[in-house]
């Protein structure tokens, strides 16, 4: 588990306590007591997650959450507020400030590491929002934003009449939305023509039977194509933090107990209904903004044009963070040889499955990209020396093991990679030091070719 911590609580015990089981689950860890000592932590390097005690006296804990999450530069920390007391309140006064949770005292520790997961995963695609956008603007495919919240839907999946209608009755009067009611027996029976909901809020409270229900049906619609990008909210029977913890490991995007009260029920629709549409505005911007000017059309894949100002955004971001960066130059060996014994036809069908590789087996947030006949990038944030040779030679392992077909009576073919990297981001880098950096890699690419082409080499800086 990765991931940078930052607990804010006036108490040094709790601090303490929280502290240890953070490092415990393999955290990096930042403590204080105040929102001006946390503020300073944050300006040194910014944290992924914050779990703060909002019910001190002393000071406006909750404007300082505002504050955090109207800011550009924070807005993407996850906040979970600890130590509140347990009351509708309290509780909508915490998610109404900003938070993404609220757990009070005492804390059950695999519910909190649960939604800790849960939380890093929305932050990873919030990221990836962000460079994306900051790319758009360099390219000058800025576009005016919209609201999200226009034409969203919310279906909820229930088999308890009594229940359902409660939840029904409460969704609507805080989303001003129709809300589909939905047997959650026949859900994933609907027709393909019938719109996806954006929101599905799921009522367990009668799969008493170890829960094993509620995550058949989490599974299912996580693992299906049409409904796996779509929010997941899930009402369980209260007091049931096991279930809860598993539930959100699981794909769910948030948990709440049956008794909860209706704005809070209305807060965390709203904030996952804004979540689903982001995702929806990240897919957009890159597959229909960009696609023309910044795709090589063979293979899909962001071409040179794409590159240099996506990489100083990785760039930019690995200063600020204190995180290196990787880039990769990849080349497919005796390539030539290839388009010459076999045809053209024959070639771009290699370049076509060694981008779909490259593209399955890599996260979301790295890019990749074809920059040369046969030669391709690939760029990782928050990426080490160790890191991106164990990455480089899987993607080498990833090509040579499975042979490429070629064509109808043709035979199948094992293509090889030669891979060179270089590691940078602890300093700041200016357009000249980046496209230095690209050539520290090529550097290297060609001592794998000159090692006799199948290998991975890094950079001396690296």
């Amino acid at each position: 588990m990765t991931g940078r911590i930052l607990i804010v609580d006036t108490v040094p015990t709790n601090r303490i306590v929280m502290k240890v089981k953070m490092l415990a689950a393999q955290f990096a860890v930042d403590a204080c007591g105040s929102c001006d000592e946390a503020e300073a932590l944050i300006a040194k390097e910014r944290p992924d997650l914050i779990l703060i005690n909002l019910s001190d006296p002393v000071e406006d804990r909750h404007a300082f959450c505002r504050e955090l999450k109207e800011e550009p530069d924070t807005a993407s920390i996850a906040v979970i507020s600890i130590g509140v007391a347990d009351t509708a309140r309290a509780r909508f006064a915490a998610l109404d400030a900003g938070a993404d949770d609220v757990l009070p005292r005492p804390i059950n520790d695999a519910l909190l590491l649960a939604r800790i997961r849960s939380l890093l995963r929305v932050r990873n695609a919030r990221q990836e929002l962000s460079l994306r956008d900051g790319t758009s603007r360099a390219l000058g495919f800025e576009e005016v934003r919209k609201e999200f919240e226009v034409s969203a839907t919310v279906a909820l999946l229930s088999n308890a009449p009594a229940t359902g209608d409660v939840l029904c009755a409460k969704l609507e009067h805080h989303l001003t939305l129709p809300v589909v009611r939905v047997d959650s027996d026949h859900v994933l029976a609907r027709s393909a023509a019938t719109p996806v909901p954006d929101l599905f809020v799921i009522d367990g409270t009668q799969d008493l039977d170890g829960g094993r229900g509620i995550y058949r049906l989490i599974s299912d619609l996580r693992s299906r194509s049409d409904t796996r990008l779509s929010s997941l909210l899930v009402v369980l029977p209260d007091n049931q933090p096991d279930i809860a913890a598993l539930v959100l490991d699981l794909g769910a995007d948030d948990v709440i107990g049956v008794s909860v009260a209706s704005g809070e029920l209305g807060l965390r629709a709203k904030a996952l209904i804004h979540q689903k549409l982001l995702y929806d505005r990240l897919r957009n911007t890159v597959r229909d903004g960009l696609r023309a000017a910044v795709t090589d059309p063979l293979t899909g894949l962001f071409n040179r044009r794409y590159v240099q100002p996506h990489l100083a955004r990785i760039a930019a971001q690995a200063q600020s963070t204190q995180r290196e960066f990787a880039v990769m130059m990849l080349d497919i060996d005796h390539f030539k040889s290839i388009n010459d014994r076999y045809g053209h036809a024959a070639g771009d069908r290699v370049l076509v499955e060694i981008s779909r590789r490259l593209r399955e087996n890599l996260r979301s947030i790295d890019l990749v990209a074809r920059i040369g006949g046969e030669e391709f990038m690939v760029a990782m944030p928050r990426t080490c020396s160790d890191q991106a040779q164990v990455a480089a030679d899987r993607l080498r392992r990833l090509m040579s093991t499975k042979p490429f077909y070629l064509g109808p009576d043709l035979p199948y073919l094992t293509v090889t990679v030669s891979v060179g990297v270089a590691i940078g981001g602890l300093t700041r880098l200016d357009g000249v030091q980046i496209e230095a950096m690209c050539h520290q890699a090529d550097a290297a690419l060609y001592v794998a070719k000159n090692a006799g082409r199948d290998k991975v080499a890094m950079s001396d800086a690296a």
